[in-house]
């Protein structure tokens, strides 16, 4: 006894939208991979923070973690990766640099240091549900809208972390990068250059000469 034709066309109908839903997520899984470290990448999942037990010991990039920069652990992002990070939960956000690997537990796409963790307001809860957004590449290039100061470069890591610990009590977001073997002092990256021409003013009358970047 044959299927009736009406059945048929449902059987078929439905067979048609698993393949069409297969192959929109397979669509989304590829594009995923080939923009994952691109300016404009956004990832969703729980963010978690390490603190004290982790302090001053050796991240995957070969610098001391310091518990009080802007940084971050990422399981895939290119060391070097500037990302955003959004607190889904309270609309808080921050900005770090990828210089680790982690977090190594399901379901978290980032690891976040002490400081991160505080202007999300995460500190208490351990975890909070975060949206990441890739600012700047692990290449240095400023991107279009972006603006940072270049404070100074080292070739000695040590003089670019020092220097970054000095700022640090007038200027949050302070960055060092490596790149082609220099270490630079950032700072930013900031949404305006109203913003940054606000920054460079007070690091000039703190005897700096720092050098407006954009790519813009």
């Amino acid at each position: 006894m044959g299927v009736p034709k009406q059945q048929g066309q449902t059987h078929q109908l439905l067979l048609l939208l698993v393949v069409l839903s297969l192959a929109y997520s397979l669509s989304c899984a590829t594009g995923r991979r080939a923009h994952e470290g691109q300016v404009g990448f956004t990832e969703r999942g729980l963010a978690s923070w390490y603190g004290p037990g982790f302090n001053g010991r050796a991240t995957a990039s070969g610098e001391t973690y310091d518990m009080y920069d802007h940084t971050a652990a990422h399981k895939t992002l290119p060391l070097g990766t500037v990302v955003e990070v959004r607190n889904r939960d309270n609309g808080k956000r921050t900005t770090v640099r990828i210089n680790d690997r982690g977090p190594f537990v399901r379901g978290r796409v980032i690891d976040l240091s002490y400081t991160a963790a505080e202007e999300l307001d995460m500190l208490g809860p351990g975890t909070a549900p975060i949206e990441l957004r890739v600012l700047q590449t692990a290449e240095l290039a400023p991107q279009p809208g972006g603006f940072w100061l270049q404070v100074a470069a080292f070739q000695e890591k040590s003089h670019a972390n020092d220097l970054r610990r000095k700022l640090r009590s007038s200027q949050p977001k302070v960055q060092v990068q490596s790149h082609d073997g220099w270490y630079r002092v950032l700072v930013g990256p900031f949404k305006n250059r109203k913003q940054a021409e606000k920054a460079e003013r007070q690091l000039r009358q703190l005897g700096y000469r720092p050098v407006l970047k954009t790519g813009a």
